[in-house]
C-alpha cells in the first residue's frame, strides 16, 4: 500500500506547477440589494425568531429598559446603558452563566441572514454572547451589510482575535420536531437600531 501511496503523492509532486497565481475574484453578489437594508434586516432576523425593537427619539434606551422584564442579573457592554453586573478584567467566562439579559453592540449586521456579528471587543468576554438568557443588541443602521459575501470583506475578520455571527435566538426542532428556542444558547434576541 505505502508503494502507491509514494507514486501517487510522486506524480503529485512532479505535476505541481509551482509559482505564484493570482486568486481568482469572487463576486459579491449584490447586485440585487435592495435600497432599504433595515428592511431586509429585520425581516430576516424576524424569520430567524428574533425581535426588532421600536426606537424612541425622546429616550433612546427605553426599548432596552422595556425590553427586560424578568428579573436577574444585567450585563451590559455598551457606556449608554447601565447594568447591574460589571465585566472586569478578572471576570472568568464562567461569571457569565448566572446573566438574564446581556446589553451588547453588534460589530455590524447581515441584511439578507440577520446575522449579527462580535467580537471579543464588542463582548468582553466570549461567553456574553450565549451564556445570558437573553440579548438585547445595539446596531447601528450604517454598519448592515448586504450579505454574507460583503460581510467577509469587512476588517473585523483580520482584526479580531475572535469573531462569531449569531442569527436569532438559539433553536432546536430534531426532537419530534418541535421548535425550542434557547436549547443550546440565547433564548431570546432582540435588536435595537441606534447610531
Amino acid at each position: 500500500m505505502s508503494g502507491s501511496r509514494d507514486a501517487i503523492l510522486g506524480a503529485i509532486r512532479n505535476n505541481h506547477i509551482q509559482g505564484e497565481r493570482p486568486r481568482p475574484v469572487v463576486p459579491l453578489f449584490d447586485q440585487a440589494a435592495p435600497a432599504d437594508l433595515k428592511a431586509l434586516f429585520q425581516k430576516s432576523l424576524e424569520r430567524m425568531g428574533g425581535k426588532m425593537l421600536i426606537t424612541d427619539a425622546a429616550d433612546p434606551m427605553a426599548p432596552v429598559r422595556q425590553a427586560i422584564v424578568k428579573p436577574g442579573p444585567v450585563v451590559s457592554c455598551v457606556p449608554e446603558f447601565e447594568g447591574d453586573m460589571k465585566i472586569t478584567p478578572q471576570t472568568k467566562p464562567t461569571d457569565i452563566a448566572p446573566v438574564e439579559y446581556a446589553v451588547l453592540r453588534a460589530a455590524f449586521g447581515v441584511a439578507e441572514t440577520g446575522s449579527l456579528c462580535f467580537t471579543e471587543k464588542q463582548l468582553h468576554v466570549n461567553t456574553t454572547g450565549f451564556l445570558p438568557q437573553h440579548l438585547i443588541v445595539l446596531l447601528d443602521p450604517a454598519q448592515i451589510v448586504y450579505n454574507l459575501h460583503n460581510a467577509y470583506q469587512r476588517p473585523e475578520w483580520l482584526q479580531a482575535h475572535y469573531a462569531v455571527f449569531q442569527s436569532g435566538p438559539s433553536a432546536t426542532a430534531d426532537i419530534e420536531g418541535v421548535l425550542v428556542h434557547g436549547a443550546q444558547g440565547v433564548r431570546s434576541l432582540s435588536v435595537l437600531l441606534q447610531p
